[in-house]
């Protein structure tokens, strides 16, 4: 249920036009995902150590994901102790308003096998990897043949192509699998990653996806916008992430249930909130900007909004008592929705 309510809330932003003063281009859509911590105070299978987060506890992490407009499209509850990259792909296949066509990680959210999935998928994979001069590169030939040819950037191994050409057939098979929705990719991961050796399909998919791994380093070394975009959105996820903790302050924001599905509508919860409180800084300042007195004030309007974010709160009484009586709503501030959709700003 609160799945859906966030679903209706995203694609109501879809209809504004005040978001798109954030995206980076018109004709593309950005999006990043990162965990967060939470600490829990029942006994629960979906819970882990971290003691760097929790100390002597346990806690949960939730695995959220973002657009340049601010839209918090998806959410999941895993394990501390698992890798995030196993979830990248299930947020991005959720949902049909938010089609992403970049998607941005920190190096957790990050592997080879979702270099390969998410290209196969036709989206971009940007991540923001640490360690960056750690990485390898690789090339078809063997990096002995490029050095007999003086070549200045040489890659670190080969890739076996002849794996990938044996389990190409599988691979479109998994790949379609996962965008008709028949199972999530974190499922097929987790079942791939099983096996006491690697299966077959697995190796052919982490040396397909060396192969976009080495294009996107190349391409992410050499340039300074992308750099600056992923940065920029990983950057708008974590201010996400403090919204979330301001929103989630019962309990000494702490889980208090043990189930995965119990955490999963707390979760869906707590992002409904955190939606329903973007959707209505939006209409605030739609409104406000028709309302400008003049051109030259509309204008130093959205140039103030654009270089600044609508994930704000302090305006917001989380902590106090809610009254929906007749006499306190007549008082609200009221939004022309007709007016709202047909504001320009670009």
């Amino acid at each position: 249920m609160t799945f859906t309510a966030n679903d209706k809330i995203v694609n109501f932003l879809e209809q504004l036009q005040l978001p798109k003063l954030f995206r980076h281009n018109q004709e593309t859509t950005h999006t990043s995902s990162d965990g967060q911590k939470f600490g829990i105070g029942v006994d629960s299978l979906n819970a882990g150590y971290s003691y760097k987060y929790f100390g002597q506890n346990q806690g949960v992490s939730i695995y959220s994901f973002i657009d340049e407009c601010h839209r918090l499209f998806y959410s999941t509850v895993i394990n501390p102790a698992e890798r995030e990259a196993a979830y990248v792909i299930d947020g991005l296949m959720h949902n049909d308003v938010v089609q992403s066509n970049i998607h941005s990680t920190d190096t957790h959210g990050y592997s080879e096998m979702i270099f390969a999935v998410t290209h196969l998928l036709g989206i971009s994979f940007a991540p923001r990897i640490k360690s960056f001069k750690k990485q390898h590169l690789y090339s078809f030939d063997t990096p002995a043949t490029l050095k007999s040819l003086d070549y200045k950037v040489l890659p670190k191994k080969q890739i076996h192509t002849k794996v990938i050409q044996e389990q190409w057939d599988y691979i479109l098979r998994f790949i379609t699998t996962i965008k008709l929705k028949e199972a999530t990719a974190s499922q097929l991961f987790k079942r791939l990653s099983s096996y006491s050796r690697q299966h077959p399909l697995y190796r052919a998919l982490k040396q397909f996806g060396r192969i976009i791994k080495t294009l996107f380093l190349l391409k992410y070394i050499d340039d300074v916008e992308l750099r600056q975009m992923i940065e920029k959105l990983l950057n708008k996820l974590e201010s996400s992430n403090k919204f979330g903790k301001a929103v989630f302050y019962g309990n000494n924001q702490e889980f208090q249930l043990a189930t995965k599905e119990e955490q999963l509508i707390a979760d869906g919860c707590k992002r409904l909130i955190e939606n329903a409180i973007i959707c209505w800084n939006y209409l605030y300042l739609s409104k406000l900007i028709n309302e400008a007195e003049s051109e030259t004030q509309k204008t130093n309007l959205i140039n103030t909004i654009k270089n600044g974010s609508v994930v704000v709160w302090r305006h917001i009484n989380l902590q106090g008592e809610y009254d929906f009586s007749e006499e306190v709503l007549k008082n609200s501030i009221e939004f022309s929705l007709p007016e709202i959709l047909e504001l320009k700003v670009l």
